[in-house]
């Protein structure tokens, strides 16, 4: 089951930027080959700490192996999906922790905003009487904590193969209907996938404390012991690392989400930065898809 990588703090402000990545919902998935080898996940990474520009007490440590990847998400268009044979539903087959009550009061308030149109499961989504039913409760580490409910192996939300207007998160959908960002409408845990962020509050030397918050990959071993389990990942596919622009550029909405807009643009410039100068410990899996492409269109050179 997916839990949230982390709660967004009070302390950040809740900075949206537009526009949403994608622009339509895939109609279908497209008949796609068996999945590429995944790459280990054990491999060499460069790392930079820096303070935040808004705040004195913030500190951010960030990847930059995986940030200056060219990971993008490729769902509706190669995903293989986490589960066998559920391609069309992608990483959404597990359910999804909410993060707090203001993450629960936000997603409900979009939640009541879909209509069959958009929703498959909307009949499955609300009572006989209407009321919504789409959170269920679960006991994670001992604490009782609300998910979305799992339907026929899958999101409650996640519209199939089947569904006239397209296979994708429902919240996604109402999202991009209306001008909005995903990561408005849809849960906390949801739109950071597959960013990881963990906090801690560290004491220097000195006594001083700071508030660290580390941007890393939300790899494999990220999901916990299951994650090992998984039919396919994409963070450690080459297939998935065919994206236009590093990943720090694609995924700006979540990082700045996740950072502050001002320690955002700090990350930005020192990812530009280090890009030009040449990365070091280029992600293995975007090495391999840039060198899976480099071999093709010298293929077609020649013939």
């Amino acid at each position: 089951m997916f839990d949230p990588t982390s709660r967004t703090p009070s302390r950040m402000c809740r900075t949206i930027v537009v526009p949403p990545r994608l622009d339509h919902v895939p109609s279908r998935q497209k008949p796609i080959a068996k999945p590429l080898a995944e790459l280990d996940l054990d491999f060499a990474r460069e790392w930079i700490d820096f303070p935040d520009p808004a705040d004195d007490e913030h500190w951010v440590r960030a990847d930059l192996t995986w940030l200056c990847s060219r990971w993008t998400c490729i769902f509706g268009r190669g995903c293989h999906g986490t589960i066998k044979g559920q391609a069309s539903t992608g990483c959404c087959n597990h359910g999804a922790y909410l993060s707090d009550r203001d993450d629960e009061k936000r997603v409900r308030k979009f939640v009541e905003k879909l209509t069959p149109d958009l929703w498959q499961l909307y009949d499955e989504g609300h009572t006989k009487s209407g009321k919504l039913n789409y959170l269920e409760k679960d006991v994670l580490d001992d604490e009782k904590r609300k998910k979305t409910r799992v339907v026929g192996e899958a999101c409650i939300f996640a519209n199939r193969d089947d569904f006239a207007g397209g296979i994708g998160c429902a919240l996604h959908a109402l999202a991009l209907r209306d001008g909005l960002n995903p990561l408005e409408t849809k849960p906390e845990v949801c739109w950071q996938l597959p960013v990881r962020r963990e906090q801690e509050w560290v004491v220097r030397p000195d006594g001083t404390k700071v508030l660290l918050s580390t941007i890393a990959e939300f790899d494999r071993r990220s999901w916990g012991e299951g994650g090992h389990d998984l039919d396919w990942y994409c963070t450690s596919s080459p297939e998935a690392h065919v994206g236009g622009e590093p990943m720090y550029l694609s995924y700006g909405p979540e990082l700045t989400a996740l950072i502050g807009e001002a320690a955002y643009e700090q990350l930005a410039r020192v990812c530009a930065d280090r890009l030009k100068l040449g990365l070091i410990a280029v992600h293995p899996a975007t090495a391999a898809a840039q060198q899976s492409a480099g071999a093709a269109t010298e293929t077609l050179t020649q013939s």
